[in-house]
């Protein structure tokens, strides 16, 4: 649920955006599509991504009481698009089809959108790397930095292309 932790990301911040938009995706729309299907009632796509919020900021304080920093406002990134999901389930008259198809396009490309919001409010995303070293990160964890221009300079767009596509087979499984 942590996904998009941007406070250590330096060089490859941008790479890790990417990931995290399309695995945030995957925890919204999974989750709130079961919700909606299960109860029926549009709104509940809204409440999960409530839940999952909250449970984020219980989860960033938990982090920060082992010293690692929170200097950072933790955005609530999955409600907008919970609100279109809702929306779409209800402008369809609860069609499970329409749903997965529109829900899925729709949260998979407004995710990465709102997720950017995550990214903009470090503050200092290297200062701050360098302030808080992770000296115990592993070999296999460490990034490795990539390759200028690989995205076009754009993750939003290839987060909300991968997402689109991958929006719809992630609501199926919802």
């Amino acid at each position: 649920i942590n996904a998009g932790d941007y406070i250590f990301c330096t060089d490859w911040a941008w790479t890790s955006y990417t990931v995290f938009s399309i695995s945030q995706t995957l925890m919204l729309i999974v989750g709130a599509t079961y919700y909606l299907t299960f109860t029926g009632v549009p709104g509940t796509a809204t409440y999960y991504a409530l839940i999952m919020t909250v449970y984020t900021w219980i989860a960033k304080a938990a982090w920060f009481s082992l010293g690692y920093p929170y200097d950072f406002i933790v955005t609530p990134v999955w409600l907008p698009s919970a609100m279109l999901l809702d929306l779409v389930y209800w402008a369809t008259k609860k069609n499970k089809h329409s749903l997965i198809l529109f829900g899925g396009v729709l949260v998979g490309m407004s995710l990465p959108l709102f997720n950017m919001v995550n990214l903009i409010t470090v503050a200092d995303p290297l200062e701050t790397a360098l302030k808080y070293p992770r000296p115990t990160l592993p070999p296999y964890m460490t990034p490795i930095e990539p390759q200028v221009g690989k995205f076009y300079n754009s993750p939003v767009a290839l987060g909300a292309g991968a997402g689109a596509v991958l929006g719809c087979t992630f609501a199926a499984l919802g």
